[in-house]
């Protein structure tokens, strides 16, 4: 852990990376208007992007078009959000590359999607062949209590405590990821209800998955309902998933971040899962989200070996 309580006090270009106290992943930067970075203030963020998995950034008041603009300092954007993975009679975005997450309703019609009930734990678009990268959430309207929070997983910190026996038993398997589904609960349009997770739609992806830029192996879940381990009979794969879940959600793996409006967040959805808490339906919650692209999950056996994570620093060969 010592080059996370280093970067504590690092600052580079007038920007201060702050890990969040006592959590296993997350940190604050402070940077002033995000607007206004400069390419090497970028370049330490993104680093710190990579260190951390969750990035959070106070006090923020951006455009439609200013976050994306933001999101492209994490990479190339993500293609236009699909009508068919909308759901219900959620209104059209007034952004090509900007999803409103929102359980306000306008003239009967939801200004956005996944209403205010749990979302929960899962990976953003782990259902595509190729998921994306980073997702940026820009808060505009909170509960007043302020619940609804958001909670991340370091899913390093899940692969390298898997008991060893179950680690070697993973590592090689791949499931099948559902796209009938949101991370609602809630039937995508154009979809029907799924009868069979052996032969549902969706991209097959490993379970173990190694990092593009970090060059280290983590536990890629994806999403829990109607997943499938392929090769395994049906009642065998929900046992190995059940234990994997299990194992994966413990408070030590987590950091739940309370929204203030203003608040963008900042997390790699190749290393990190999130979920939403449930918030009361008679109050107002609108956040703004924009994607970067990824690339096709793999696995490499031998990236075991590479230097520690950061935050994934505990020894692969001795848990």
């Amino acid at each position: 852990m010592k080059s996370v309580q280093r970067s504590a006090q690092a600052a580079s270009g007038g920007i201060a990376v702050k890990p969040i106290a006592s959590a296993p992943l997350g940190a604050e930067v402070v940077c002033g208007d995000v607007r206004q970075l400069d390419s090497q203030q970028s370049r330490a963020i993104k680093q710190a992007w990579h260190e951390h998995l969750v990035l959070l950034f106070r006090g923020q008041t951006l455009s439609d078009d200013e976050l994306v603009a933001f999101a492209q300092r994490f990479g190339k954007l993500s293609h236009p959000v699909a009508a068919h993975q909308l759901h219900g009679n959620v209104k059209t975005f007034m952004h090509p590359h900007v999803n409103v997450v929102s359980n306000v309703i306008e003239n009967g019609v939801p200004i956005g999607s996944l209403g205010d009930g749990e979302a929960y734990w899962h990976t953003d678009f782990s259902f595509e062949e190729v998921p994306y990268a980073a997702t940026l959430l820009h808060s505009l309207e909170i509960p007043p209590d302020g619940s609804g929070n958001t909670g991340f997983t370091n899913m390093y910190l899940a692969y390298e405590t898997l008991p060893h026996d179950l680690r070697e038993r993973i590592r090689g398997l791949s499931t099948k990821q559902d796209a009938s589904y949101n991370s609602a609960g809630v039937l995508r349009r154009g979809y029907q209800p799924v009868t069979d997770v052996r032969v549902s739609p969706g991209p097959i992806h490993p379970l173990v998955r190694t990092h593009a830029d970090t060059g280290r192996n983590c536990l890629y879940l994806g999403r829990r309902n109607f997943a499938y381990i392929v090769g395994l009979e049906v009642e065998a794969s929900e046992r190995l998933l059940d234990a994997l879940w299990a194992h994966t959600d413990q408070p030590r793996f987590q950091w739940h971040h309370q929204w203030r409006v203003g608040d963008v967040l900042v997390w790699d959805n190749r290393c990190a899962m999130h979920h939403r808490d449930a918030f009361d339906p008679k109050s107002r919650r609108v956040m703004h989200k924009t994607m970067t692209e990824g690339d096709r999950p793999h696995f490499q056996p031998a990236a075991d070996d590479n230097a520690k994570h950061p935050r994934g620093y505990l020894n692969t060969t001795s848990a």
